[in-house]
């Protein structure tokens, strides 16, 4: 059974938590009210999986990520209000060494996060399978790209992102290391909390050489320009013409029980673009993605999967990687130099 440590301010959302994860089989091993306890707590108790708060007195939930992440890793799972501050916080969480966010409904303090009880404890349950010091290379790992001198390349490629647990870190260390001079179009899916992926975007944005944004449906990118898939839509590329890409947002059924999927955007990248393609999966659970790696190989794009040693969870790079058709598979400082080795023109 997994263990988890709740950590949160309020006694009553250490009881609400509590008793969802307690109902969904997950054991509550002990509570903490604010950071500094918590990195106690997890030294002493070792649990399996923590819930971490962002905003709590002595030590917020960023210093706590911190502190565990340096002292004791375990894999956390923060927990943030639906605002733009917890947006950020929670990303700054994340690059410090936490795994994944939720999103509470309604605020920091409220009886709606019992009517997402069953996503909740999916959450933890994943969360609790991640290895926390896998994500932790990552970030501490400076990301590598190839001399861009003299490099020359060929016209309009697209570069299609899929990510899930664990995944923020390195995506934003893939395209900080994406030289503009590659001239990308960028296609990100990430699965995230729709509350989360503008900020993600904006990150991304700040990080990278290249224009991003949260995708908008309509919307057309053309060479050093990125969209994020907007969170609980799935991003169709919808139309390619003269190097502009077009993309539909729609929120037709879930695939793999997730919008956005990994597969609906490059499966219809691989149907619709007729200029070179590059596909990469990251770290995360589950399968999405692989269909989407059978597409673009079937399309004769280039394809990459992110290794077992630096992925947080091993799912979805594992089983694109099953399909036969990824071309390689590298540890995530390496990716950046395979994606633009493999749009370099032949001398």
């Amino acid at each position: 059974m997994t263990t988890a440590l709740v950590v949160d301010d309020s006694h009553f959302m250490r009881t609400i938590i509590s008793d969802i994860l307690e109902d969904g089989g997950v054991d509550v091993v002990d509570t903490a009210a604010n950071g500094k306890q918590a990195v106690k707590k997890v030294e002493s108790i070792d649990p399996d999986v923590v819930t971490m708060d962002v905003e709590m007195p002595e030590m917020n939930g960023i210093e706590a990520v911190e502190a565990i992440t340096d002292r004791h890793p375990t894999p956390i799972l923060m927990l943030s209000a639906l605002t733009t501050e917890g947006a950020d916080a929670t990303l700054e969480a994340m690059e410090k060494g936490a795994v994944d966010a939720f999103a509470k409904p309604g605020g920091t303090i409220s009886t709606e996060l019992s009517g997402h009880s069953e996503e909740l404890v999916a959450t933890v349950e994943r969360v609790a399978a991640a290895d926390p010091e896998a994500g932790n290379d990552v970030e501490q790992t400076a990301p590598t790209t190839a001399p861009t001198t003299d490099a020359e390349y060929v016209d309009h490629p697209t570069l299609l992102v899929g990510a899930s647990t664990g995944g923020p870190n390195v995506v934003e260390s893939i395209l900080g290391a994406l030289p503009r001079e590659a001239d990308f179009r960028v296609l990100v899916v990430q699965h995230m909390p729709d509350q989360f992926t503008s900020r993600f975007a904006k990150r991304l944005d700040q990080t990278s050489e290249y224009d991003i944004k949260e995708a908008d449906d309509g919307d057309r990118i053309s060479g050093g320009e990125g969209l994020v898939a907007r969170g609980d839509y799935h991003m169709q590329v919808s139309g390619y013409s003269n190097g502009r890409l077009r993309v539909r947002l729609d929120q037709s059924e879930r695939r793999h029980s997730v919008r956005p999927a990994i597969d609906v955007t490059m499966e219809s990248a691989a149907e619709r673009v007729t200029d070179p393609l590059v596909a990469v999966v990251l770290t995360g659970m589950g399968t999405d993605g692989a269909e989407g790696i059978r597409a673009v190989k079937g399309a004769g794009g280039a394809t990459f999967a992110q290794d077992e040693a630096t992925s947080a969870v091993f799912g979805i790079p594992d089983r694109a990687i099953e399909t036969g058709c990824v071309d390689d598979v590298l540890p995530a400082d390496r990716l950046t130099e395979a994606i633009t080795d493999s749009i370099r023109r032949s001398s």
